[in-house]
């Protein structure tokens, strides 16, 4: 009876710990389960994720930042990017606004064509403080950005002013149409002024033509008005929109042949204006846009991998002529 009862006894806690064996292989089964489960979720949240590059320009009514944003677009496919692309129409508040919503949203990386210089640092510096780097395009931007990436605009009008000078053999009236308060214009405007310095040019008028055709047609008409016929000989333009408009108003107001008129920026506009026979637009300072953004792209990457940059990185511009037009490459 006793040794029956041993058994039992045996019995019992033999399938007890068969129990707990199988309780522990189940709980071991059911943790290693869903850690795998967490990992491969994990994993393909950090899979689906994608670079965001964010982009905002002056004006999308400019064909300049038209081609910087193709270049954008184009930099994002090769990085494997996300890219948005916002025009201020040279609104600083909305510009602000979309730098506040470019944080919002956690992009990865901003591009900024600053409307403003001085103006738009509070919002850099809101996205400096949110992590995110700011490189500038074109012009300068305050608050802290991490490089600048712009043409040498100071070469732009440099070499503009240099042709004024020889076409004009060193002397005659010339109006300078001036534009927004960024540093690429401050530039252009002091490359110019410094290589006509000496000279016996004798600028006639300066206003600002906005950066825009409609507004240097109008800044022009008034030029014209209180300056008479064969006072201008020549009209210098901060870009090719302007320089358009300038000549617009050249035509209507029958001057057509009393000045010529050298522009910056190479756009396909100008060019195909100076391709015509009787164009007054001689010249033009050429920039590469979509290949500034490209760079400013490849920066900021850096940026956000923890490399140092250099704090401001000049692309070269190029004088093309009516006489050169045919073998320049355009945008």
């Amino acid at each position: 009876m006793k040794s029956n009862s041993k058994r039992f006894m045996v019995f019992v806690l033999m399938l007890i710990l068969a129990l707990m064996t199988a309780c522990s292989g189940a709980s071991k089964s059911t943790s290693s389960g869903s850690s795998n489960s967490g990992s491969s979720d994990s994993s393909e949240s950090k899979e689906d994720e994608k670079l965001t590059i964010a982009l905002s320009v002056g004006t999308l009514a400019n064909p300049f930042f038209v081609a910087m944003g193709k270049g954008a677009e184009e930099a994002g496919k090769e990085l494997g990017a996300e890219v948005i692309v916002e025009s201020a129409e040279y609104d600083l508040a909305k510009q602000t606004s979309q730098i506040e919503n470019f944080i919002t949203q956690k992009v990865d990386v901003i591009l900024l064509n600053a409307v403003d210089t001085k103006g738009i640092a509070a919002a850099v510096l809101q996205a400096k403080e949110a992590g995110i780097p700011v490189i500038a395009v074109d012009v300068n931007a305050d608050g802290g950005v991490d490089a600048t990436v712009t043409s040498d605009n100071y070469q732009a009008g440099q070499l503009a002013g240099e042709y004024v000078i020889e076409q004009l053999g060193g002397k005659g009236n010339i109006a300078i149409i001036d534009g927004p308060p960024v540093s690429a214009v401050a530039d252009r405007i002091k490359g110019f002024e410094d290589a006509i310095k000496g000279s016996d040019i004798k600028v006639v008028a300066k206003q600002n033509g906005e950066g825009s055709r409609e507004k240097a047609l109008t800044v022009m008409e008034g030029i014209l008005q209180a300056n008479p016929s064969g006072t201008i000989n020549a009209v210098f333009a901060i870009n090719d929109p302007e320089a358009i408009g300038v000549e617009i108003a050249q035509e209507q107001a029958g001057r057509k042949d009393e000045f010529f008129i050298v522009g910056v920026d190479g756009a396909p506009e100008a060019t195909e204006a100076m391709a015509k026979e009787d164009s007054s637009i001689y010249a033009t300072s050429a920039q590469s846009p979509s290949e500034m953004v490209k760079k400013a792209a490849e920066i900021g990457m850096k940026v956000k991998n923890g490399e140092e940059v250099e704090d401001l990185i000049k692309v070269p511009v190029e004088l093309v002529t009516q006489e050169t037009l045919d073998s320049y490459k355009g945008w």
